[in-house]
């Protein structure tokens, strides 16, 4: 049991109650919940630093993220994990806008149905009631909606095809990075739900401000960082270089593929591939924190924001960041800046290429069907966590933790620390 921070520092190096593999948001979230009931905890991470997928890298006062999640104002499972009271989300402007394959751009998602038929906007007005629908209904009722993919599913929700085409197919493309709709349609509409129940925003200060958040606010000694597990058993963790790890019970909190390698059985997912790139421009880029969506096909990108107008703290002074996301490999640079400029109505000659990220397999694939709720308890002992074991969302990675951390506990027989339930922002 947990007497004080420095019991844990002295003893975790070699025997915790509970070592868990891997320090990605999914291990953080699990080691507040098993330390704030009690339980010893050692978090083995093969990196150099925490935080996975979740990485941020800073370039001349520029803070460049990896993989570019999107989160959202609405996401519940933040305000239930400790240690992350100090998050800054940083919100987008209401809806999205959408540049269309005319080359026009409008504004969706943003206006209540009524104000939508004020403006004349038809369409806007039937797009906004069907997604207040979804807003309101119970996730029960949502799950118990038959199964297919999110493609095979638009043509069902009473949209002219033209909405569903230059608004929705883009949309649901961004929110699952899967520009092929193969998703699951019910996860498609619990990312709608979500959609209109928040805001979408990124953390202050970059992707890495909610693991590093984590990791501080974890006792002296807890991480370990690079230390490469070999092996793993219910109370046993062999590492290449640094001894073994005695304990109670093993939770893997690594990404999907590495935890098959450990514990052979576990399914392997396949992957959606995304590239995120940022550009600098030479002075501010005039922008009202807009979430851009191409909804153009003939194009490769999916969606670009100047990143430094809903965060300034992501760029310096004088300057404007622009953080593009391709769902699939690198186009080349060229074709990047070309679209960019027609995006934006701007020459990006003078835009300066800081970084391309290029992740193979940034995020599980959840096709039809799909188990949001894939058991964490392998056996007892055992666990495992993720957001391969539930959306593939930052809010699935933290909700993931906390089962695990709960049926890790009730087999230790103590009971999770109750905290309260956080209130669900109305939709903006």
């Amino acid at each position: 049991m947990l007497s004080s921070a420095h019991h844990v520092a002295h003893h975790a190096a070699h025997h915790a109650d509970v070592v868990i593999v891997g320090a990605g948001v999914s291990g953080l979230a699990a080691a507040h919940h098993l330390i704030a009931a009690g339980v010893t905890v050692s978090v083995l991470e093969s990196a150099d630093d925490p935080g996975g997928r979740m990485a941020t890298a800073s370039a001349d006062g520029f803070r460049l993220d990896r993989v570019g999640q999107l989160l959202n104002t609405s996401y519940t499972e933040p305000a239930r994990t400790p240690g992350l009271e100090g998050l800054v989300l940083r919100p987008f402007a209401p809806g999205v806008l959408v540049h269309g394959a005319d080359g026009r751009q409008q504004r969706a998602a943003a206006l209540t149905p009524a104000r939508a038929l004020a403006s004349g906007s038809l369409d806007q007005a039937r797009l906004s009631a069907a997604l207040g629908r979804l807003a309101a209904l119970p996730v029960e009722r949502l799950l118990a909606r038959p199964e297919r993919t999110a493609l095979a599913a638009l043509g069902s929700r009473g949209l002219p095809p033209r909405t569903v085409n230059a608004v929705l197919r883009p949309l649901l493309a961004a929110l699952l990075r899967d520009p092929a709709l193969t998703t699951s349609s019910r996860v498609a509409d619990l990312a709608l739900r979500t959609f209109a129940r928040g805001r979408l925003a990124v953390p202050e200060g970059g992707a890495a401000a909610l693991p590093d958040l984590l990791a501080a606010a974890l006792p002296p000694g807890t991480v370990r960082t690079g230390v490469r597990v070999r092996s793993v058993a219910t109370n046993l963790v062999t590492t290449e270089e640094h001894g073994d790890f005695g304990c109670r019970s093993v939770l893997l909190a690594t990404g999907a593929r590495a935890a098959a390698d450990l514990l052979p059985g576990l399914r392997v997912p396949a992957f959606h591939e995304v590239t995120v790139i940022h550009h600098a421009t030479p002075a501010p880029l005039p922008w009202d924190g807009s979430l851009l969506l191409d909804a153009d096909p003939k194009w490769p990108l999916a969606h670009t924001t100047v990143m430094s107008a809903v965060d300034p703290s992501r760029a310096p002074a004088g300057r404007s960041l622009v953080t593009t996301t391709v769902h699939g490999p690198p186009p080349p640079a060229r074709t990047v800046a070309s679209r960019l400029a027609r995006l934006y109505d701007t020459s990006t000659r003078d835009w300066e290429l800081l970084a391309v990220h290029h992740t193979p397999e940034a995020v599980p694939a959840m096709p039809p069907p799909y188990d949001l709720r894939r058991p964490v308890r392998v056996l007892a002992g055992l666990y495992v966590c993720g957001d391969h074991r539930d959306s593939n969302t930052v809010d699935g990675a933290l909700h993931s933790a906390r089962r695990a951390a709960t049926a890790l506990l009730r087999d230790f027989g103590i009971p999770l620390p109750v905290r309260p339930e956080p209130a669900v922002p109305a939709a903006a």
